[in-house]
């Protein structure tokens, strides 16, 4: 059989709700392709992909972690995304640039529930993805009931891979219903061929034929061969697996445990044979693949200790050499040193080519959704998610107030769901995000990483008065300086506005009652009124008519 040529590097994003286990998952990736030798704990904080000091103290990931690995001559880089929807600006940015991603869920049908938002989002921008039922040790519910729950939340259908095979109402192994081979997990090793029982023969033809009638909705030939109750060939139902995969028609469904490294290698099996190549990928973001010149694209940045600003990106055409000069919108960049990442692991590159993932250090011209190369092929990205909460913050320290907006913005380049606010009427900094917890990690980091100890609560509310009903008003000033002294006598009438209309003054004065030069003294004189209504707050959505006066 000839040799398999190398594909072009893959990015694959590992997805799902919180303790879901994907970042267990992608520990088991890791060691199951050599880039680790041993498999690390979330629990105990010994992950690859959980060594933010946040992530450790909360249990569960805070933020982006990067993972690059190489099998059988391919690379691949794995992009944990964190499962709280408090963080999922990370997600979808990575999702963004994927070619395809592994849902994780757990094995209980009432919490698939929970899968919707991120399965809608893959739907609605026909990225590629698969299935990983976790935790399959853990559980006595029938896959079937499994997959039929999972239905219910996805757009697309889903193709069942593998059948399990049970003893003594356990999960001990399954049936790879494309080849019809049987394999038996075995705890923290790879699977072992085993022979195919013979009680599961007719369930294994069954749910084979099932995989292909799905198929065949999407291929005319597949169709003739059900419909005469032909069995294809198995390299034709690979291809045709490989292919509604790409155009995401179909949604193919894995299980296994990820803590046990069970079902893991053959779900990297079926990543390295059916995921796109990143010219497929780029096509589907209306990226030109195969233009000249340099095309990448920026969709993560992390500031990182002793070595300052770190963008991940993306490589769509051309490659990226430390100290080449690239177009970035109307200027150019130099960039700097390149690195690739194992979680927070970094190993220096020479260059980047097409389909990998890239750390390019001290470019602060590079944001998230930053495009290199050519600005009129650039293809957009979309607008961050609206912030949801907000909390006031300050330096416990006087003196840190200034390091305090520093470190802010260094933060919310890092995450674009993060925005920073200096409210004017209550003079408060205002930190908003998309929940407590997105915040209280947000203090965190700067006390671990930044050593600032900050105090947030509650951002006071710009409360604003307005007047009921119209009213005149008029009022006298009279001082002795000397000579003939200052006086003045001006009338004003006052009425309400409608809401958002603010501050209107209407100057009335015929005959120069008030004398021209005058005027502008008595409208700053009622904004200064303005300012500090009877209960302490601005006045706004008022009318002032000076009519009089003299």
């Amino acid at each position: 059989m000839p040799k398999r040529p190398a594909s072009a590097p893959r990015v694959i994003a590992i997805v799902g709700p919180y303790e879901s286990g994907k970042t267990t998952l992608l520990e088991s990736l890791l060691w199951s392709t050599g880039a680790i030798e041993s498999r690390g704990d979330v629990i105990k904080g010994t992950s690859v992909g959980d060594r933010h000091p946040s992530a450790q103290g909360h249990h569960m990931g805070v933020e982006l972690n990067v993972a690059q690995t190489s099998w059988l001559g391919d690379e691949y880089t794995f992009l944990d995304c964190p499962g709280s929807v408090e963080f999922a600006q990370d997600t979808f940015d990575a999702l963004r640039i994927a070619d395809a991603a592994v849902v994780v869920c757990e094995p209980v049908a009432e919490r698939v529930v929970t899968l919707a938002p991120v399965l809608h989002f893959l739907d609605e921008n026909d990225i590629p993805h698969v299935v990983f039922i976790n935790k399959i040790d853990q559980t006595n519910e029938r896959l079937k009931d499994l997959v039929e729950a999972l239905r219910t939340v996805s757009g697309k259908p889903l193709v069942l891979r593998e059948m399990p095979i049970r003893e003594n109402g356990q999960i001990t192994g399954f049936v790879d219903l494309v080849t019809e081979q049987a394999w038996r997990f075995q705890h923290g090793k790879h699977s072992a061929p085993m022979p195919l029982p013979a009680d599961l023969a007719e369930d294994e033809q069954a749910a084979r034929a099932a995989m292909v009638e799905a198929l065949a909705d999407f291929d005319d030939h597949l169709l003739e061969q059900v419909l005469e109750d032909i069995m294809p060939p198995m390299d034709e139902i690979n291809s045709q697996l490989a292919k509604d995969f790409e155009e995401d028609l179909v949604v193919p469904v894995f299980f296994g445990s990820a803590a046990n490294a069970q079902g893991v290698s053959r779900l990297m099996k079926a990543l390295r044979h059916e995921v796109p190549e990143p010219a497929q990928t780029a096509a589907r973001l209306g990226i030109d693949a195969t233009g000249e010149g340099v095309a990448a694209e920026t969709f993560k940045t992390f500031h990182m200790q002793h070595l300052g600003k770190l963008s991940m990106t993306r490589v769509w055409r051309g490659t990226l050499q430390s100290g080449q000069e690239v177009p970035v919108g109307e200027g150019t960049l130099r960039l700097g040193g390149l690195y690739t990442l194992v979680g927070d692991q970094r190993t220096k590159a020479d260059q980047a080519t097409v389909g990998q993932v890239v750390g390019i250090a001290r470019a602060d011209e590079l944001v998230t959704g930053s495009w290199i190369g050519d600005a009129s092929e650039d293809p957009g990205w979309a607008e961050p998610q609206p912030p949801l909460y907000a909390m006031a913050v300050r330096a416990a320290e006087r003196a840190d107030e200034v390091k305090l907006l520093g470190a802010l913005q260094a933060l919310a380049e890092d995450d674009p769901s993060l925005r920073i606010e200096q409210n004017g009427e209550t003079h408060e900094l205002v930190v908003r995000g998309l929940g407590n917890l997105h915040l209280k990690v947000v203090s965190e980091i700067l006390e671990t990483r930044y050593n600032l100890a900050v105090e947030m609560s509650r951002p006071q509310v710009p409360f604003c008065e307005t007047i009921q009903a119209p009213v005149e008003q008029a009022t006298r000033y009279k001082r002795q300086t000397g000579g003939h002294g200052q006086f003045a006598d001006i009338k004003v009438r006052v009425k309400p506005l409608p809401k958002g209309e603010g501050y209107q003054f209407v100057d009335q004065i015929v005959g120069g009652v008030v004398p021209k030069r005058f005027i502008p003294a008595v409208e700053a004189g009622c904004r200064e009124a303005f300012a500090r209504g009877p209960l302490g707050y601005p006045v706004v959505d008022v009318e002032v008519t000076l009519y009089d006066g003299q």
